[in-house]
């Protein structure tokens, strides 16, 4: 299963993590260990724990693995919401990022629910 670098939720992930560090870079200087660290950890960790579980060798072990990723998701969308709450974030920036994790998260949810049911 070492095909995560076909898979479109790995790849728009990539694109979701390098835009989040473009994004976070105008953050202020007193976030970097704060916010800003935290955002890009787990935006970081959601293609990796996907290339991770693709590199397992039972599809549920896969299956499990997109669950952390999953879960790192819904922790980068918690973060944004702040990050657009106290003013860090634009409406636009925001709006953008929104939709691309909520795209994946919905890419996840549907490879992991594949996986289970063969």
């Amino acid at each position: 299963m070492n095909y995560f670098k076909e898979l479109k939720v790995w790849q728009k992930a990539i694109d979701l993590v390098t835009e989040t560090y473009m994004v976070t870079k105008s953050f202020p200087k007193d976030e970097i260990f704060g916010l800003v660290s935290q955002i890009r950890r787990c935006v970081v960790s959601i293609p990796s724990n996907i290339a991770e579980g693709c590199g397992r060798k039972s599809k549920k072990d896969f299956a499990n693995f997109l669950g952390v990723a999953l879960g790192s998701s819904f922790e980068f969308e918690t973060q944004i919401i702040i990050s657009k709450n106290i003013g860090y974030l634009s409406d636009e920036q925001f709006l953008y990022l929104e939709s691309e994790i909520q795209h994946i998260q919905n890419m996840v949810i549907k490879l992991q629910s594949s996986l289970e049911k063969n």
